[in-house]
């Protein structure tokens, strides 16, 4: 098989994997290694084979050269294109021929990235040990100095988490389903008692490196510095639709990885039905029947994710008992400001920070520029639009100066204007609502 085809077969492996970010990792400036964001513009449509499309959390867009090193696979997800029952076809890389494939693209300009996972293809640790040879090589044989991501193999040693962390930017062990009850029914040979230790891992040995740098600052000049672990942290998957869990488990869940191990980013991944085994021709019982990812549910999922992270809200505020499911039609924080009207209007001249960022239409940036216009004028709508707000949303749950654009009464009529009509989720901005 020529290189050709398998960087189509283990591309097309790993498109189903959303977990590859390309933010936080400092570049050489500051002792950092040197990051995806640091690249030129990306191309258009008309890319390689294997180059995808990522972005940093401030919106802009980087390109990937995201692969398998191998799709072979003896796990067999039900959920999962790569499984061992599935009938496709099989190839793997050799280290040689990832290395010289990520340079020859970083040098034209394809790419400003590497994202590289791979199936189970044989023991955790020595699939692991070939992710960190390719990453080695790169970085002191080639002499490469972009952006690395590495998936962490849930059952590798914690010595070769270490290495890896070494070599790579960011590092990722994707938790697959929102619960161990569903894992045991999808994926029974994976464990989310494994996968947890993993992340566990990482957030020991992000601590201990970062104790380590700080002894060194207090050295003599002239000491070997602290050697850079993993600098853009770790990030973890998590796919919506396959199993039955509520939008509430999974907000929850999420929280708790951000809380317990310093997750810099979960990603949330619509199940999408082709990758459901078939044998004889009768799809897997163990899958739910869908006409088509739940895209909407993920999109709305994202957002819920921004609220947690940006936002200061609590799982608990973003869906309670009552309420398992986000609402499809409307993002997350203008469903929370609808169910709490007494907390608005919010007078925008005279609000803190935090008050702020709980109105629709406002979001972190603004509500930073709002606080920054008043210490020498008063905020007028007109200010609060040139600013970035989305008024559309924000008019009912504010004033300037004591003056509606519209009062916060009859939510339903609120909801009517606010909600998509045709319930698609179209893509709201993130960082505005």
């Amino acid at each position: 098989m020529d290189l050709g085809e398998k960087i189509s077969i283990l591309a097309g492996a790993a498109k189903y994997d959303a977990s590859c970010a390309s933010s936080g990792s400092g570049g050489a400036a500051n002792g950092g290694r040197a990051s995806a964001e640091d690249g030129k513009p990306v191309f258009g449509s008309n890319l390689p084979a294997g180059v995808c499309h990522s972005w940093t959390e401030d919106g802009r867009c980087v390109s990937l050269l995201k692969v398998l090193f191998s799709n072979v696979c003896r796990f067999d997800c039900a959920y999962c294109v790569n499984r061992a029952s599935a009938d496709t076809s099989r190839s793997s890389f050799t280290v040689s021929e990832l290395v010289e494939l990520t340079c020859e693209f970083y040098r034209r300009n394809y790419i400003e990235g590497l994202f590289l996972s791979s199936g189970i293809f044989a023991d955790p640790d020595i699939v692991m040990e070939k992710l960190i040879e390719t990453a080695r090589a790169l970085r002191t044989g080639a002499g490469y100095g972009g952006y690395i991501h590495l998936k962490i193999i849930p059952g590798a040693g914690e010595k070769l988490i270490r290495e890896a962390g070494l070599w790579a930017d960011r590092l990722s062990a994707n938790i697959e389903l929102p619960t161990d009850k569903s894992l045991q029914t999808l994926a029974p040979q994976k464990s989310g008692k494994v996968i947890f230790g993993a992340m566990e891992n990482f957030t020991e040995l992000d601590t201990q490196f970062e104790e380590d740098r700080r002894t060194i600052r207090f050295l003599p000049r002239g000491r070997n510095t602290a050697p850079v672990f993993a600098p853009a942290g770790q990030s973890t998957q998590i796919i919506v639709g396959a199993s039955p869990e509520d939008d509430r488990r999974i907000i929850h869940l999420s929280s708790s990885l951000y809380r317990k191990f310093s997750m810099r980013r979960v990603y949330y991944s619509a199940f999408i039905p082709v990758g459901a085994p078939v044998r004889g021709g009768i799809p897997d019982p163990r899958l739910p029947e869908l006409s088509g990812p739940p895209l909407v549910r993920e999109h709305r999922l994202y957002q819920a994710d921004w609220l947690l992270r940006f936002y200061h809200f609590s799982a608990g505020e973003i869906l309670d008992e009552t309420t398992p499911f986000l609402d499809p039609h409307i993002d997350p924080k203008t469903a929370w400001a609808l169910a709490h009207l007494d907390f608005f209007p919010v007078e925008v001249n005279r609000a803190d920070y935090e008050t702020l960022l709980r109105v629709p239409g406002i979001g972190a940036k603004t509500a930073r520029r709002v606080i920054e216009t008043r210490r020498s004028r008063s905020v007028g709508f007109e200010h609060l639009r040139r600013m970035g707000a989305a008024l559309k949303r924000a008019r009912y749950f504010i004033t300037c100066g004591g003056v509606f654009i519209d009062r916060p009464e009859e939510p339903r009529r609120i909801y009517r204007l606010l909600a998509d009509k045709d319930g698609a989720g179209r893509q709201l901005p993130l960082f505005e609502f």
